[in-house]
């Protein structure tokens, strides 16, 4: 099983965190399921303030830039990853063509 960590940045605004975290409370079914179809076993969004930090576990054959396609596909997912986007806002210093920034990992305790 191979974990993935990135992070992403909200805007600055109390009440559309709220209503971030609403949704995300109340993910839609079509989404979930789209996620596990795409090979994620588990996932874990975090916030402090602003800073979201997602934790993913998949299989150790899991490619993000291939199977996440699965999951893009969907016009269910499409419509919900354009309704996040409004909350959200890329991480100052992000690289790549992704919305997540990918996080490198520095320890583990196991």
């Amino acid at each position: 099983m191979r974990t993935f960590a990135q992070a992403l940045d909200l805007h600055d605004d109390h009440a559309m965190i709220e209503e971030y975290e609403r949704y995300h409370r109340a993910v839609w079914p079509e989404v979930a399921a789209a996620l596990r179809e795409a090979g994620i076993s588990s996932m874990r969004i975090f916030r402090s303030g602003t800073r979201l930090f997602m934790v993913c576990e998949a299989p150790d054959d899991f490619d993000p830039a291939r199977d996440f396609q699965s999951y893009a596909a969907s016009a269910k997912c499409r419509e919900w990853d354009e309704l996040m986007r409004k909350y959200q806002r890329r991480v100052p210093g992000a690289s790549g063509e992704g919305w997540w920034s990918p996080m490198k990992e520095v320890f583990c305790l196991e």
